[in-house]
């Protein structure tokens, strides 16, 4: 079974850090994986995407320089550190992947329909 399951979002005050952990079974290799984030009465935004096994990552703009995405490819695992966390940074965080099938290196272009529960980060001034 294709799954994505996240953990580690909370409540911290801004400038603090958080470190979002997603896991993935049924799958792993050569494909895309990410994060988007959607706030209320926001539109959904992705955050950082990879292709698993690539050195290549992307950011949006709004993160670069405070968001690193990382793996551990034995746990089949992706990791989001996120510090100097903003107010701004307040939504709910999605893992994403695409299915194997329908992955290539173009990341930021895809279709991602491969999502977890989702888990509330909080950032408060």
């Amino acid at each position: 079974q294709v799954k994505l399951a996240e953990s580690g979002g909370g409540s911290v005050q801004a400038g603090g850090s958080l470190r979002l952990i997603c896991a993935a079974s049924g799958f792993y290799s050569s494909t895309c994986m990410g994060w988007f984030r959607q706030a209320p009465g926001k539109e959904r935004e992705g955050v950082t995407f990879m292709y698993t096994g690539s050195s290549r990552i992307y950011y949006a703009d709004s993160v670069k320089g405070r968001f690193t995405l990382s793996t551990d490819d034995s746990k089949r695992t992706i990791y989001l550190q996120m510090n100097n966390l903003k107010p701004e940074d307040t939504a709910m965080y999605y893992c994403v992947a695409v299915p194997p099938r329908d992955s290539g290196p173009a990341c930021p272009t895809l279709d991602y329909t491969i999502w977890g529960q989702g888990t509330q980060v909080t950032v408060s001034s």
